[in-house]
């Protein structure tokens, strides 16, 4: 992956030159070295940044940064609490810090990270413990860390308004801050103010699910100083967290969401906020201003950071949706990226790759934010995890050779029971469902070849050698409903056996374990040592990598619903979730379209029959090899994969991983 030139981005230099006294201090030359961080690396020269600087030590202060936005109108600008950790050896030398952030709603309400740390603090209302191993590990190497209070949350002002103007500012506000534009007060309501002497400007902002969101979000800004963000699960669109193409994602509305995370104390000025709220998120799933504001996917053009971004594939809080949309689009910007896409769901790589995630991130920041020349930027830009704790790499991603190719479904030997290839159906041919609110995408699965009322299957062959399907596929439907509502649901399954992270289960998975490694240093009130995790595996006999849902009503795809007329043909393309899975010799591919995906999206009010026209119906999946290579893999002869012992029939989704209010891990 490497860095174009017109990408590369000047670094600062120190304040005042780097002294004799200061240079056993000094193994992070690179960061705003005289050298310049473009410098070819000198011979013998440091390749990362290491532990030399005095954890215990550390300057430990908050600041209140104004945002310059009144959210909860009261008359004065709201100001967001920045707790900070920094070396303190070098206050001495003055040179400046590159620095991590991580801007959160979580510190006060629920927690951070898998053990649900928050925020601690002495009697002097200085910081104590801030959650993660991200300021006991990065700040002996020379990083400055800040712990973020999104407005309304924590020791902030304010009100939370769900990815909207003032949570976007209350981090981009910090990082003008830290570049010399914007201004900090020493108290939350006093008038002294105080400076980032200590930054260089340089930011990396980094998260799991909301705080990756904000990150996202502050990018697709263009702030000056951001240099790189890194997302675990984040959020692109919160019309996605909410509806896809109109349906409903079983998750109430943002009003309650923002009640549920937001300081008790602010719920009464806050309520006209949460008002507007819902009243701009129609039960319709119709895309209003609002939403639009919320979306930062139209905005990619603007980004400057690179990003490094984390994913599970059956993450089914944050979808991987939110990942593929976001991710196209960076690239089509020419963004500098880089991607892990894990088999588990919205879990921290920290709690599922902990040794290695603590490597590449070093690297990552330290390339990023400290210029040191130390090779990530030329290594493979994937990781892609493939079995429990199994991983592969590639060079790019999607895969050179990937190519979108079309899947035609058609009729089998029985209704409902049919086949997928590349030849079209024949004029006429149809198949039939009717909604079913209590089954699910596995139970469909787990009875494929079997007629059901419910769904409608189609199905290859026995492949005959390995097929890779990597990016994002759509379903183009024709369809009559029976009534005037009607929700579809199209998903992709993996027909044979397998062991596979079970992340249906609480730990989504993972299983965590009572013994402790430690990462970075400690102080007596903040210890770096948290416990250890193993995969949480399961047997099955099919497993389903990619999903979407679509209401009919938006079938003319331009973000508004339209009345149904039942009887009338409609078409309408349902985008799939981005993947990246190989389905195994012997293994059948199958795509499965149904109604109310239960526990993953609300029912629709009627209960339809809905016609498939088989002609005028088509996958486009993103194949690696093209067409040419799901020819190969579907025209030679293979037995069925037998089912592993012990195997089950299904990942069963509890309806908890979807309605989220909060997370903690």
């Amino acid at each position: 992956m490497p860095i174009p030139a017109r990408a590369r981005r000047p670094r600062r230099s120190p304040l005042v030159p780097l002294t004799v006294a200061a240079m056993t201090a000094v193994l992070l030359a690179p960061a705003g070295s005289a050298q310049g961080a473009d410098a070819p690396a000198a011979a013998g020269r440091p390749t990362e940044s290491k532990p030399v600087y005095d954890y215990g030590k550390a300057v430990r202060e908050s600041v209140w940064v104004d945002t310059r936005v009144d959210g909860d109108k009261d008359g004065k600008t709201d100001r967001v609490a920045v707790d900070v950790v920094r070396p303190r050896e070098l206050d001495r030398t003055g040179r400046r810090v590159p620095v991590i952030m991580d801007a959160s709603p979580y510190y006060r309400c629920c927690g951070r990270g898998n053990e649900s740390q928050k925020k601690t603090y002495d009697a002097d209302g200085r910081p104590l413990q801030l959650p993660l191993f991200y300021d006991n590990y990065f700040v002996p190497r020379g990083y400055g860390y800040v712990a973020v209070d999104f407005t309304g949350t924590g020791r902030s002002d304010g009100c939370l308004d769900v990815g909207g103007r003032s949570e976007i500012a209350s981090a981009k506000a910090v990082v003008d801050w830290l570049n010399g534009r914007g201004t900090g007060y020493t108290t939350r309501t006093g008038t002294e103010r105080t400076r980032a002497s200590w930054s260089n400007g340089d930011t990396g902002m980094i998260g799991k699910s909301w705080d990756g969101t904000v990150a996202n979000g502050v990018a697709a800004t263009g702030v000056e100083g951001l240099r790189t963000i890194v997302p675990i699960g984040a959020i692109s669109s919160w019309y996605d967290y909410y509806f896809q193409q109109g349906a409903d994602l079983y998750r109430g509305g943002p009003e309650g969401l923002a009640a549920g995370i937001e300081n008790p104390e602010y719920a009464q000025r806050c309520a006209p906020v949460k008002k507007h709220l819902a009243d701009n998120a129609p039960l319709n799933g119709d895309r209003t201003r609002m939403w639009a504001d919320r979306d930062f996917v139209p905005d990619a053009r603007k980004v400057r950071a690179s990003v490094f971004a984390v994913h599970g594939q059956q993450d089914l809080n944050v979808r991987m949706r939110h990942f593929g949309t976001w991710w196209d689009a960076l690239a089509k910007n020419g963004v500098d990226r880089k991607v892990w896409l894990s088999q588990t769901g919205h879990v921290d790589p920290f709690d599922f790759r902990r040794a290695e995630w603590v490597r590449t991130l070093h690297r990552w920041f330290d390339h990023e934010l400290m210029g040191y020349d130390n090779g990530i930027d030329r290594e493979p830009m994937a990781d892609i995890e493939r079995a429990p704790d199994r991983w592969t790499t590639d060079k790019v991603w999607p895969p050179r050779g990937t190519d979108a190719t079309t899947l035609r479904p058609d009729k089998g030997g029985s209704d409902g029971v049919g086949t997928l290839g590349l030849k079209p159906a024949g004029p006429g041919a149809t198949e039939t469902f009717t909604d079913d609110p209590a089954r699910d995408e596995d139970a469909w699965a787990a009875t494929i070849d079997t007629a059901t009322p419910e769904k409608a299957g189609f199905a290859t062959r026995p492949l005959s050698r390995d097929l890779r399907l990597s990016g994002t596929g759509k379903v183009t439907l024709k369809v009559t409903p029976s009534t005037a509502s009607a929700t579809l649901s199209a998903v992709l399954v993996d027909l044979g056996p397998d062991t596979v992270r079970d992340y249906a289960a609480a730990g989504e998975g993972i299983t965590t374990l009572p013994e402790r490694t430690c990462w970075g240093a400690s102080t007596g009130a903040d210890s770096a040592c948290f416990k250890e995790t193993k995969a949480n595996t399961k047997a099955v006999d099919h497993t389903v990598f990619s999903r979407g849902w679509a209401s009919l009503a938006h079938y003319r795809g331009d973000g508004r619903a339209r009345p149904l007329t039942p009887g009338r043909t409609y078409e309408i393309t349902v985008d799939l979730a981005a993947s990246d899975h190989v389905v195994p010799k012997g293994h059948r591919l199958a795509l499965i379209v149904g109604g109310t995906d239960a526990g993953l999206v609300e029912a629709p009010g009627s209960r339809p029959t809905v016609d498939i026209s088989l002609s005028g119906t088509s996958a486009r999946l993103p194949v690696v090899g093209g067409e040419r290579a799901f020819a190969r893999a579907t025209s030679g002869h293979a037995q069925a994969a037998p089912l592993s012992p012990g195997a089950r029939n299904s990942v069963p989704v509890p309806r908890h991983l979807s309605r989220l209010p909060g997370e903690t891990r």
